[in-house]
């Protein structure tokens, strides 16, 4: 099998590339580990340049199977906080001294990749964040973050007790222990190597950390200091079916002996392995719902016909959702769904009477357009309601529609394609 085959059959990991100055020019980049273990484990990574006005065309890189967000400066603070934040002016100063090199906020990343991390979210798009990617997704999802870990979290435990997260000067060889939740996919990928204690060593390049876990994740992993090292959607994780969102505050994949690509752990290589084991499994999937019977053949006027009636149904469901409500219809355009519907179709009352509701929405074009107008008071109550409602609240909400909507469509439209291919035969 060529090259060329290969790339047209391995899924796609989309990757967003961090923007650094070098010789006086910007410059993006993404961090090599990741790529070897995403090719190693049987994928394509697909870089995304972080450059001004990329999150508006983020639909170019359709079809997306598994999206990997790592590295980065820090998140903006305004996606985030929902209350005053309690560091002085002062400590904010100190910490952008301290940190100068993550505390250049990049609003075009935060907008890429807060877009991808929705979009993975509402399609069922396998996820997995690093480092910033974590905080990305807690963010995305109605979660909260410590502006700074040594500020707000560490600054009333004692010296001793205190855990470091960013040592400048032992960047690749500093460690600290994290306790591992039990029954998690991160206690299954190290349950050899832990001890009674559940602890495992772990390296950590970051002065910012998971404040307020988003509702819907489980942690994975603490730090003695009790800040959130990993976390995933027990909901959405089961690589063989294609589900995978998680996030993970340390980075395994340069968790390596010194001098040596030895990993500290057999575990370490897990996190990608079973990341890039979902995402071909969501490929599969996508490639089963979009794909057309093989076995279907139709002379030209046949399919002449069915493109005719799929372009009837497609317009008509638009409509149905209020999404054509001011295009100019012409009958001619939705006939054809609405004889399909009368004269082709048995199927059971309740899904008559849905198709039926369909129909009506067809041939009454016109009224169901005057019905939409009606609702506009409907609208602007909704929308005062919604204007009292929280950033998680109004997060969530909008998630959960586009994620029904999707599902809706994608299905209705299988079924619908289904229907007219059986009838053609």
């Amino acid at each position: 099998m060529s090259s060329s085959d290969l790339a047209a059959i391995l899924p796609g990991v989309i990757i967003v590339s961090r923007r650094s100055l070098r010789k006086n020019k910007f410059v993006d980049f993404v961090g090599e580990y990741h790529l070897d273990l995403i090719v190693g484990y049987g994928a394509v990574p697909v870089i995304v340049p972080r450059v001004a006005g990329v999150h508006t065309l983020l639909h170019s890189f359709e079809p997306i199977h598994g999206v990997l967000l790592c590295e980065g400066e820090d998140i903006d603070p305004s996606l985030y906080e929902d209350e005053e934040t309690n560091l002085s002016k002062e400590e904010l100063e100190e910490i952008r001294r301290l940190h100068a090199s993550d505390t250049a906020i990049d609003k075009e990343k935060d907008t890429i990749e807060l877009a991808l991390a929705k979009h993975c979210l509402e399609r069922n798009i396998p996820y997995l964040g690093i480092c910033r990617g974590s905080q990305v997704l807690n963010v995305a999802c109605g979660g909260t973050l410590y502006q700074d870990i040594g500020k707000e979290l560490s600054k009333n435990f004692p010296q001793e007790k205190k855990v470091v997260h960013m040592d400048y000067d032992n960047y690749d060889g500093h460690r600290h222990d994290v306790k591992i939740v039990e029954d998690t996919p991160l206690h299954q990928w190290f349950e050899e190597s832990l001890q009674d204690n559940m602890e495992i060593r772990v390296n950590s390049y970051h002065h910012q950390g998971v404040k307020r876990l988003a509702q819907w994740f489980k942690p994975m992993a603490y730090a003695p200091d009790g800040l959130v090292e990993g976390f995933y959607d027990p909901d959405a994780y089961n690589p063989e079916e294609g589900k995978f969102i998680m996030g993970l505050q340390f980075h395994p994949e340069r968790m390596r002996k010194a001098n040596s690509d030895e990993f500290d752990y057999p575990g370490c290589t897990a996190a990608y392995k079973e990341f890039v084991k979902a995402v071909v499994a969501y490929q599969k999937k996508l490639n089963i719902i979009k794909r057309v019977p093989t076995s279907l053949k139709l002379d030209k006027e046949l399919e002449q016909k069915r493109n005719v009636i799929v372009r009837s149904f497609s317009l008509a469901r638009n409509l149905y959702e209020g999404g054509d409500n001011k295009r100019q219809l012409k009958e001619s355009d939705l006939k054809p769904g609405a004889e399909f519907l009368e004269s082709n179709i048995a199927l059971s009352v309740q899904q008559e009477n849905r198709l039926k509701q369909m129909g009506a929405t067809v041939r009454n074009a016109s009224s169901y357009m005057e019905r939409l107008k009606m609702n506009e008071e409907r609208e602007k109550l909704a929308r005062a309601v919604m204007g009292k409602m929280t950033i998680e609240q109004l997060s969530d909400l909008n998630l959960f529609y586009h994620m029904m909507g999707q599902i809706s469509s994608d299905m209705l439209e299988k079924k619908q394609l289904q229907n007219v291919s059986a009838i053609m035969l």
